[in-house]
């Protein structure tokens, strides 16, 4: 299975951008996908998951601005993100896996990766 991900870039603070993640050599709907945001300080933090049966959880600081969703006929979860702010600046994983819901935001609980992609907001 290999994953994809794209759609990042550099925006003001109050922009939106919308993250794609592209699933190949597997079906989407067998996995929980998932995002996660690394930064040069802390490591990859969780920051929403969709699961096979299509529910969806959200990182508290970001439930009101992102949301995930997927489309099993493209293969494709994806991130939009509103109202985007300084702290929300990282590379943004996205990770395909079969975690219990307890475990969702575990990242060890991820088999594949995606190669990240770069968000970068400017104040």
């Amino acid at each position: 299975v290999q994953l994809q991900a794209s759609g990042g870039g550099l925006v003001q603070a109050g922009a939106s951008l919308r993250l794609s993640c592209v699933v190949s050599g597997g079906a989407l709907r067998s996995y929980t996908i998932t995002w996660f945001r690394q930064t040069p300080r802390r490591e990859r933090g969780f920051v929403a998951a969709i699961t096979w049966s299509g529910g969806t959880y959200h990182e508290d600081s970001v439930k009101d601005r992102f949301t995930i969703s997927r489309d099993n006929a493209k293969n494709t979860v994806s991130l939009q993100m509103n109202s985007l702010k300084p702290e929300d600046t990282g590379t943004y994983f996205c990770a395909a896996g079969r975690p219990i819901v307890s475990a969702i935001k575990d990242s060890s609980m991820y088999y594949y990766w995606g190669q990240g992609t770069q968000v970068t907001v400017s104040s």
